[in-house]
Formats: structure tokens, C-alpha cells, sequence
């Protein structure tokens, strides 16, 4: 089996895979500096887009492919899709649901980057949580920004920008206490959903704060797609 992993269901779905007794590869893109590592064998690195993928697909035969990846990793479900069609090998969209908004929310969806920068030019002190990727759409900002990311962003900061250098979990506790010390007047953050990074959606709604949300991209056509790692392991040995 062939993972595309980097996100805490790929390392679930390699962990449970291992227990059972498969032999499973995951493939992390490497663009983490210290990333954490999934059970069973591990390979860093790009393939080369799809053509890449697809020789390598052709070369080592798995018996299946499970794109794990991030929400947002839509060049990597886009090559995986592309590769897999072209050799004929199964492949699996495991993504999880994205957030819903309840009572006392105040989301705003955009579709990119650079629409989220704009909602957000005069809002004041901006809270971004989007990684450390496509920073530069916000480099324009007046404002003071709080840009939170694992490791340095490569791409142009706001002139007000302060740089947060950390890994999540966080806990609502924590978050309520960064966006009071620091007099957040909104969020900024991708669809990513799941229970590890919404403590930072429930601190806002506590606090009153409008949240900025960028929709997911698009998943390419005729994918099937799960959302649960016992709905993949399902798929896998059924």
C-alpha cells in the first residue's frame, strides 16, 4: 500500500495498517522540516508531479494508493488522481469533513488567499493560522499580523508582522489567552477541519471574533472519497 500522508488520519490509517500485518509505505512531501513519522517504511520527497508518480506507480506495483494528504494539497491529489488513472491502480481520497459553523460563529468564506487578504486589510490586528504557504498573499497588510506556522514562512511577511513558531495541538485555553494578549480583531484560517486545530474556531467564538475560512479547492473528478480511517481500512481489505 502507498500513502500519501502528512496529516494525523495517514498516520492513523499507517498504524493501523502495520497492526494488521500490511505492508504499507508513506510519503511525506518534506516540506516539514521535523515532521512527525508514521509507522512502517517512510519515504521523503516529491515524486515529480504526476508523470513521477506514475513511473513510480509502474515500477513498484502497489496494490493501492490512499492520498492522506492535506485538505489543501490539491497539486498532490490532482498528480495521485492523474498517475493512478494512467496505471490502473486503485486510489482513495481519504479526507476529513471540513468545520461547520454553530451559534455565536462568525465565518466568512472566500476561495483563496488573496480574497481572505483583502476581507481582512482594515480589520486591525489579523490572526493567521493558514501555514506557512502562500504567506506572501498578505504581505500587503497595513496592519500588525500574527503569522503562526511550524516552521519560517519562504515567502514575504506584512512590514507588522510577528512571527509565532509552533506546533499544534493547542488547547482553547491557550488560544483565548494568545488572541487576548496580543488584541486579535479576527482570524484567518483554511477549511482544514478536524479536532486538532478547531480549539482556535472555539476561542473566537468565545471571544466574539469574526473568523475568515478559505473553501477547500476542488477534488478532481471520479475520486472516490471517505472520510474516516475506518471507512479507508474498509476499502482497503473488502
Amino acid at each position: 500500500m502507498l500513502v500519501l500522508g502528512g496529516t494525523g488520519e495517514a498516520r492513523r490509517l499507517a498504524a493501523a495498517l502495520v497492526g494488521a500485518g500490511v505492508d504499507v509505505l508513506s510519503s511525506l512531501a518534506g516540506r516539514v522540516a521535523d515532521p512527525v513519522l508514521p509507522e512502517g517504511e517512510v519515504r521523503v520527497g516529491g515524486f515529480g508531479g504526476a508523470d513521477g508518480l506514475a513511473d513510480w506507480l509502474a515500477t513498484h506495483r502497489p496494490r493501492a494508493v490512499v492520498d492522506a494528504t492535506h485538505p489543501f494539497a490539491a497539486r498532490i491529489t490532482a498528480s495521485a488522481a492523474a498517475a493512478a488513472a494512467r496505471q490502473g491502480t486503485p486510489l482513495l481520497r481519504l479526507q476529513r469533513p471540513g468545520w461547520t459553523p454553530g451559534p455565536g460563529d462568525r465565518w466568512t468564506y472566500v476561495d483563496s488567499l488573496a480574497e481572505a487578504a483583502r476581507a481582512v486589510h482594515d480589520a486591525g490586528t489579523v490572526f493567521l493560522t493558514t501555514g506557512r504557504q502562500g504567506v506572501g498573499a498578505f504581505a500587503a497588510l497595513p496592519g500588525r499580523v500574527l503569522v503562526r506556522a511550524v516552521d519560517p514562512p519562504g515567502e514575504p511577511l506584512p512590514a507588522g508582522a510577528v512571527l509565532l513558531l509552533a506546533r499544534g495541538p493547542f488547547t482553547v485555553d491557550e488560544e483565548t489567552a494568545l488572541m487576548g494578549e496580543h488584541g486579535v480583531d479576527v482570524v484567518v484560517t483554511k477549511d482544514s477541519g478536524g479536532h486538532m486545530t478547531e480549539a482556535k474556531l472555539v476561542a473566537a467564538r468565545q471571544l466574539g471574533l469574526p473568523v475568515v475560512l478559505v473553501r477547500r479547492p476542488p477534488l478532481p473528478a471520479g475520486v472516490e472519497v471517505v472520510t474516516t480511517v475506518e471507512e479507508a481500512l474498509a476499502w482497503i481489505t473488502g
